[in-house]
């Protein structure tokens, strides 16, 4: 599957957006998506199967617990497609922040105390 078929699934993403906060028993998760999206939790198993297959989310047991991680390989590939594109917005981001800069001028200008003569 490739990752923007997997990035793809607004369920999938919000597990990874968990998981990038850190380890999390599939309970938790499961617990937080079922509650956001009003699924079961056999489809929540489902979506973790599809991003351990694909490579996104690591396993480990902890006992009787399954706990989850972000697996960044994917994602690199991910930042690698978008670099390309990252030029259109860089150079909008690059604008605003030079307008942001000239309002404060502006502003600072403008406040500072007249002089007496």
């Amino acid at each position: 599957m490739h990752a923007f078929d997997v990035l793809g699934d607004p369920v999938r993403r919000r597990i990874l957006e968990l998981l990038a906060d850190g380890e999390q028993p599939a309970g938790a998760i499961s617990e937080v998506v079922r509650a956001e999206f009003g699924i079961s939790q056999p489809a929540v198993s489902q979506h973790l199967k599809v991003l351990r297959e694909a490579g996104f989310a690591a396993v480990r047991a902890d006992g009787a617990r399954r706990l989850y991680a972000v697996d960044a390989a994917p994602l690199q590939e991910v930042d690698a497609w978008l670099e390309r594109f990252r030029g259109f917005w860089t150079q909008r981001l690059d604008a605003l922040a030079t307008e942001l800069a000239r309002g404060r001028r502006k502003r600072s200008d403008h406040s500072t105390p007249e002089e007496d003569p």
